[in-house]
């Protein structure tokens, strides 16, 4: 999985949404462009974006086109935020050292 257009995808209230109906099943794009109110040309470029991030599948259906979940990277999203945020997630040792108890330097007044 690549992160950046993972996150691009993810970044955008109408593409988490597109993602949410399409956790229902698949739909046509049809479907999906009935249940927001943007212009078709829009949608099409939101599409663009989750498959590239491969969040989501297209499948030519005769006249249409059938948008599916991509069930395995979404489950590999999923495991990548338990590992950042999950009970089990340690300190991080990419931006220093953790405030400890008590420690609230951010919110002191002047």
């Amino acid at each position: 999985m690549k992160q950046q257009p993972v996150f691009k995808a993810l970044a955008d209230p109408t593409r988490r949404s597109i993602l949410r109906r399409l956790r229902q099943g698949s739909q046509t794009a049809g479907e999906l462009a009935g249940a927001f109110p943007i212009t078709r040309a829009s949608l099409s470029h939101h599409f663009g974006i989750l498959k590239a991030a491969d969040l989501v599948r297209a499948e030519r259906r005769g006249q249409h086109i059938v948008y599916s979940l991509n069930a395995s990277v979404m489950e590999e999203v999923a495991a990548l935020f338990m590992d950042f945020f999950g009970p089990e997630a340690g300190p991080s040792d990419d931006n220093g050292p953790e405030a400890g108890p008590g420690d609230d330097t951010e919110n002191e007044t002047s």
